[in-house]
């Protein structure tokens, strides 16, 4: 019996070594296990990140292809409105040149075009001066050509009626029909071929030889004496 027992001591301690070895095994499974919970798990948040990304990736395409075709349209505009711009600038810088040549031309011109000494006035590039004295037609057509002027000759309805702003006063011209009575004839030797007498003139009243212009309200001719003290108008050219 003792050696039963004996036996019996002997035999077991090895139970707790057996019970080690049996729950060996199930702790590595269930770190196994945890493992390939983990991976799982990590692979369903990678996949769920992936997603997003993607998600976010086509929304941020979609957004980009929207602003390069804005961008796109904004700078084809821009380009149409600089080359517009450009078409007007040398559109101007035409129209300034030529305004230039223009202007330098006319400048050429004015120094071209005689001009009138001061008092004269010019009318159809002629030269005119009503004197400030009053005498009688011959002093008076001394004085002209003392200023290298002879009385004035009317060839026109336009001078004729140029001439009434000179005559405010009765205003001798250089008409007369001294050598012939008559004939009446311009300074410049050119007989008379058209008139502007007032009615009833010319009538040769006392030895009237000589032309005037009556009055700035009555521009029409009258003979009167070439002894009359009036003032008269000179003409030359510039």
């Amino acid at each position: 019996m003792e050696e039963i027992y004996a036996n019996v001591e002997l035999a077991e301690p090895a139970s707790p070594k057996r019970s080690r070895n049996q729950t060996g095994p199930r702790s590595s499974q269930r770190s196994f296990h945890s493992v390939i919970l983990c991976l799982g798990l990590l692979s369903v948040f990678l996949l769920v990140g992936l997603i997003v990304l993607g998600v976010l990736y086509r929304d941020s395409a979609a957004d980009l292809s929207s602003i390069k075709e804005n961008l796109t349209e904004h700078l084809q505009t821009s380009n149409d409105e600089l080359s517009s711009m450009t078409e007007e600038r040398n559109r101007l810088n035409a129209s300034l040149t030529e305004m230039t040549k223009e202007r330098d031309r006319l400048q050429t011109l004015s120094k071209q075009i005689p001009t009138c000494p001061a008092g004269w006035k010019m009318f159809s590039c002629t030269c005119y001066l009503l004197s400030q004295a009053s005498d009688s037609w011959t002093n008076g057509r001394e004085d002209c050509k003392r200023q290298g002027a002879d009385l004035v000759v009317i060839n026109s309805a336009e001078e004729q009626t140029f001439l009434s702003m000179f005559a405010n006063k009765p205003t001798w011209i250089g008409l007369n029909d001294i050598q012939t009575e008559g004939t009446w004839m311009w300074v410049d030797g050119t007989p008379l071929t058209l008139s502007y007498w007032d009615t009833d003139e010319p009538n040769n009243g006392g030895e009237e030889d000589c032309a005037q212009i009556r009055t700035a309200h009555n521009t029409l001719w009258n003979d009167v004496p070439c002894t009359s003290s009036l003032q008269w108008i000179c003409e030359k050219l510039p």
